[in-house]
């Protein structure tokens, strides 16, 4: 018998109603393979996996319907895709593709009603540091730019 998602995430909600976590994304495939991915503006742990893990294995019936559950973080090297993440990120760099194609990187500067991007001095096109604002129902994808400087 299939697992709802709807029913997997009113699990998920409930456990996370006192805590800063929130769903990135939820998944209920084949054979009942479920993936639940967190993320939180204070970061998320392990702990808070195994918490969560826990919850929706205990509400659920082995027995009536067998399931797979993956409970993780959202990873860095992710896109983003909450408007959440966003605002976890301000003062990250970050690679925004478009809707249209065009590719923005420099550093997000704000995330309110759209976002705000720092693009950096190109001296080779003579172009000074400038702000570029995305709409985000124009965003296609962003990821956090990673650095080991």
């Amino acid at each position: 018998m299939p697992i709802s998602e709807a029913h997997i995430r009113n699990l998920v909600e409930e456990k996370l109603a006192d805590t800063s976590m929130f769903i990135v994304e939820l998944t209920v495939g084949s054979s009942n393979k479920i993936k639940i991915e967190l993320d939180s503006l204070d970061g998320v742990n392990i702990d808070d996996c195994v918490g969560v893990s826990r919850h929706v294995e205990h509400q659920l019936d082995r027995d009536e319907t067998d399931f797979e559950l993956q409970v993780s973080s959202a990873g860095i090297d992710k896109p983003l895709r909450d408007k959440r993440q966003y605002t976890k990120n301000v003062g990250r760099e970050i690679k925004v593709r478009t809707l249209s194609g065009d590719e923005l990187k420099g550093k997000l500067v704000s995330a309110t009603e759209e976002i705000k991007l720092e693009l950096p001095a190109n001296k080779k096109k003579k172009l000074p540091v400038r702000e570029a604002t995305v709409a985000w129902e124009e965003i296609a994808e962003t990821k956090v730019i990673i650095s080991f400087k």
